[in-house]
């Protein structure tokens, strides 16, 4: 089950904007990050497939849940007008933001390319 972030513990784990003014990521390992909505139909196409992802990449990313329609603060600072948008987030440098229900192969190719991390080979 992914986590559901609210503006503290996004504070905590992804980024305290409210005491840094440049991007500093607070998170150990690299993150992804769902903004969606309950009634948002690509949503839910979405949900399942970062299920499988994170089961699939284990402790090497965290992926998080943000409620659009609860943290609209959240949404609204990081320009989100469509849903679901995806923020990739690395351990260093800033943060990607992709728009749109991605299928599986384009999010292992941004976690690749954007977060660097290659997918555990299971035996």
């Amino acid at each position: 089950m992914l986590e559901h972030l609210t503006k503290e513990t996004f504070k905590e784990k992804v980024f305290n904007f409210e005491t840094n003014k440049d991007w500093k990521y607070e998170g150990t390992k690299p993150c992804l990050i769902d903004f969606y909505a309950d009634w948002c139909g690509p949503c839910k196409m979405v949900a399942p497939v970062l299920e499988e992802l994170q089961k699939e990449y284990g402790d090497n990313i965290v992926i998080y849940k943000v409620n659009t329609e609860d943290q609209q603060e959240l949404a609204g600072m990081f320009g989100v007008q469509s849903i679901p948008s995806l923020l990739f987030v690395p351990k260093e440098g800033q943060p990607q933001m992709a728009m749109g229900a991605l299928p599986k192969a384009t999010f292992e190719k941004a976690i690749a390319d954007v977060l660097k991390v290659e997918k555990p080979v299971v035996n």
